[in-house]
């Protein structure tokens, strides 16, 4: 791989370097460089600009140029900040039962829910996992999604979260795109424990949390706050462990019912991921919080339920980032663009908003200040949109997909 390269000219980048992190957004708000340049220097940018004036300097530094005759737009590489992509099995079997009318407990007792991709989890190797991991993962970036959040979760034991953990770390090891690894054994109190809820979050902290921080699996520590899962009373302390132990906090709240965000911005969680159910007292207390809001429309879309009230938390002045909450339940569609799209049609989100959604504002949600954006010093990860306009991308509503994506520097896909 040479030192330095240069690709262009391109028709318009959009850099999402001066972005700022929380409110609502203009469409021409967005600062975009018209027939520009884009000169790499090993993993990271090393200038963005006009064309020509880019390529003066990497003529000076021998570069490689690699020039473009059409037209191309170019955006950070996507973060989906929100995914259960480490999962076997499948609940199509959910999907038709809940679109015939059937509730949630009655999917339950029939078999399926949660407990169904728990039991085919725990029957798959680490191999086996790993592989999915990178099948799913490879899928999303071919259509530009760089780096993805992946949570265990399906696990629910010791011995079975670490499984799920060490598969993702290993796919990691073996992907093109860069996995954030999260702890999610806090998704439901397992079937099969012999305890209650308390005794089973104790025991994950006691024993769970060291072993994550020996073998540096994740620094994050998720929960599913809700009827069926946990409550605040049963979360706190876990948290508070957690949060002794240098642990990152990450909430699955209000998604049902309210609560969930309460605790996330009690203990300056980085984010609180759903919030299909929140109301203009939970919007107004994470609009003024360091929690960062994270809508996922592809698990309304796959519930049939409200979106999260993306419009409000803009307005009231929050942070709103989009991901896809990919997994084999409630989320199968596994396509962020087009859910962005989706959310962005009926919560009426500008075109910058959405973009900012799921680049600069995605990567704070993971608490990522190496990417999100192109500028200097940043990791080269972008991909290029066959059209002349950054419009025409939402426009077709995931139609339109990269024809490049390059990680790190280098050049991944290419259609």
């Amino acid at each position: 791989m040479e030192k330095y390269t240069l690709i262009g000219p391109i028709s318009q980048v959009l850099p999402m370097d001066d972005t700022p992190l929380k409110g609502a957004l203009k469409d021409e708000e967005l600062r975009v460089i018209e027939n520009a340049g884009i000169l790499i220097e090993d993993e990271l940018i090393h200038s963005v600009g006009d064309y020509q004036a880019i390529k003066e300097i990497a003529l000076k530094l021998n570069a490689k140029i690699i020039e473009l005759h059409t037209d191309y737009v170019c955006l950070p590489g996507m973060i989906d900040a929100h995914t259960h992509i480490c999962f076997s099995g499948s609940r199509a079997n959910d999907y038709a039962m809940r679109n015939s009318g059937k509730t949630y407990l009655e999917i339950a007792r029939a078999g399926g829910g949660i407990w169904d991709t728990v039991t085919k989890t725990r029957a798959a190797s680490q191999e086996e996992l790993c592989h999915s991991v990178i099948k799913r993962a490879n899928y999303l970036l071919k259509n530009g999604v760089t780096t993805v959040e992946v949570k265990s979760g399906y696990g629910l034991s010791i011995s079975e979260e670490l499984k799920m953990l060490r598969a993702i770390n290993q796919a990691n090891s073996n992907s093109e795109s860069d996995l954030i690894l999260t702890c999610l054994a806090a998704h439901m109190l397992p079937k099969d424990y012999d305890g209650d809820h308390h005794t089973y979050l104790s025991e994950i902290a006691e024993k769970l949390f060291p072993i994550l921080k020996t073998e540096n699996l994740s620094n994050r520590i998720d929960a599913f706050i809700e009827q069926s899962a946990f409550s605040n009373e049963h979360i706190e302390p876990y948290f508070h462990k957690a949060k002794e132990m240098g642990f990152d906090i990450t909430v699955h709240a209000d998604q049902f019912t309210t609560s969930g965000s309460e605790i996330a911005i009690k203990f300056d969680a980085i984010s609180a991921d759903h919030l299909e159910a929140s109301t203009e007292k939970e919007i107004e207390k994470l609009a003024t919080s360091n929690t960062i809001a994270v809508a996922l429309p592809g698990a309304s879309i796959g519930l049939g339920c409200d979106f999260t009230p993306a419009r409000k938390i803009l307005d009231q002045g929050g942070a709103l980032a989009i991901a896809s909450d990919w997994n084999p339940g409630s989320a199968p569609m596994g396509d962020l663009l087009t859910q962005a799209c989706i959310l962005g049609t009926f919560q009426k989100l500008s075109n910058a908003e959405v973009l900012a959604g799921i680049t600069c504002r995605a990567a704070a949600a993971l608490k990522l200040n190496d990417r999100g954006s192109l500028a200097p010093k940043m990791l080269a990860d972008f991909c290029l949109f066959p059209s002349h306009h950054f419009n025409e991308i939402l426009y077709h509503q995931g139609k339109l997909t990269p024809s490049q994506v390059w990680k790190r520097g280098e050049s991944v896909y290419s259609k």
